[in-house]
């Protein structure tokens, strides 16, 4: 296991490159988000997928969520409605997922649609112009909380990522507000730090990057 500094800029390049190549060969990535670390890996690579699972001691038939860097990596992989596109373009980056129907076939889903967001971490999103759309599912075993620090995250699941990408103490809070686009009008899944049917308070409900 690999483990390199996500917070200083200067080492910025050196982590860039190294998850870049743990990535492309279907490694697994210890990453921070705005809120806890997650497991990222390249949603289209089965095998990639299957050890996240293992490594949470997850259900095979719960899909892992997606984060993506802009809006053109969110339009590969699903399809979004005009109508919500102009609300989605405020709060994001922010801590919204939202549920929209699949473009293409991924093995991070087992079903027609996918969980997405573009999260409020700068440097992830840079990390995902790099590599391509990331899942993002909580770096914990299955049942546990949710981490704020790598070594918590490395104390609790099954076994160890290929590459830590350590960005300090994250914020933690509430999980992302999960909306579900897929069939017209929005559903509230989860309840977050987003309320999606109040007018939009960009102070009020987005995350700090960092």
């Amino acid at each position: 296991m690999i483990r390199l500094d996500f917070a200083d800029p200067s080492e910025t390049g050196k982590a860039l490159a190294v998850a870049a190549e743990v990535v492309a060969t279907g490694g697994v990535v210890l990453i921070p988000t705005e809120s806890y670390y997650g497991l990222g890996v390249d949603p289209s690579r089965r095998e990639a997928v299957e050890r996240v699972f293992a490594l949470k001691g997850r259900p095979a038939d719960l899909a892992l969520p997606v984060v993506c860097s802009d809006w053109d990596q969110v339009d590969s992989l699903v399809s979004i409605a005009a109508a919500h596109r102009p609300k989605l373009s405020r709060i994001w980056p922010g801590a919204l997922t939202v549920v929209a129907s699949c473009r293409v076939p991924l093995a991070a889903t087992t079903s027609a649609t996918l969980a997405v967001r573009i999260p409020g971490h700068a440097m992830l999103r840079t990390l995902l112009y790099r590599v391509g759309p990331l899942t993002a599912t909580s770096a914990n075993r299955h049942g546990e909380p949710a981490c704020v620090a790598a070594d918590a995250a490395l104390e609790s699941l099954v076994g160890a990522p290929d590459l830590v990408l350590d960005g300090g103490e994250l914020a933690g809070g509430r999980a992302s507000t999960l909306i579900d686009l897929s069939k017209g009008e929005p559903r509230e899944i989860r309840p977050g730090p987003v309320i999606w049917d109040e007018p939009f308070d960009f102070e009020k409900w987005v995350l700090p990057e960092g």
